[in-house]
């Protein structure tokens, strides 16, 4: 792997880890620096402290020239029922790519692309009658990350003193052996 593409992998890594966990610094309060920074998270809404907590996130995972971005949340049955319920999945999703975009750019002090691969997947589970959770994922081609190609299998080169020892290894029983191959059988 190039130094290359190791700095991109690690940026977006770190800009994925500056907010990713709950508690992260949406608030002026809760931030060490004072920086709010906001994803576009439902749980971001409200006071932590005094309204009801709102259980989603994200993480990213990288593959190849790839990123993936993994949502999670809870959600209620009524929810469910409302038109847009998908386009706001996919909403949440673009909001996070973006930040992750403008986070990369504010640690590196570089920009890098992220192109959508294909439709985002969404999976809606059941856990009780009235509360529902969702997850859902989106492939993303990185910007800036050239792959090497995939080369041919490679070539079986067995050294000379390494099939020397393997004929070796073949060779007759020692000349000193007093044991018959009769000896080693079971009576």
């Amino acid at each position: 792997m190039s130094k290359e593409i190791l700095e991109i992998i690690e940026g977006l890594a770190q800009a994925a880890a500056n907010v990713s966990y709950d508690g992260a610094q949406h608030m002026e309060n809760y931030s060490h620096d004072g920086q709010v920074r906001k994803v576009g998270l439902m749980r971001e809404e409200g006071i932590p402290l005094l309204d009801k907590r709102v259980i989603d996130g994200f993480k990213v995972k990288f593959y190849g020239d790839s990123m993936v971005i993994n949502y999670q949340s809870d959600v209620m049955m009524k929810d469910l029922k409302e038109n847009g319920f998908e386009n706001d999945i996919v909403r949440t999703i673009n909001e996070v790519k973006k930040f992750l975009q403008k986070e990369y750019k504010a640690i590196t002090g570089n920009s890098v692309s992220l192109t959508a691969k294909g439709e985002p997947q969404i999976l809606v589970q059941t856990t009780s009658n009235v509360r529902t959770f969702v997850q859902a994922y989106q492939h993303y081609k990185i910007g800036g990350l050239q792959m090497d190609e995939i080369l041919s299998p490679s070539e079986n080169k067995t050294n000379d003193i390494t099939k020397k020892f393997l004929e070796f290894a073949k060779a007759k029983r020692p000349q000193n052996e007093e044991i018959s191959a009769s000896d080693n059988q079971k009576k």
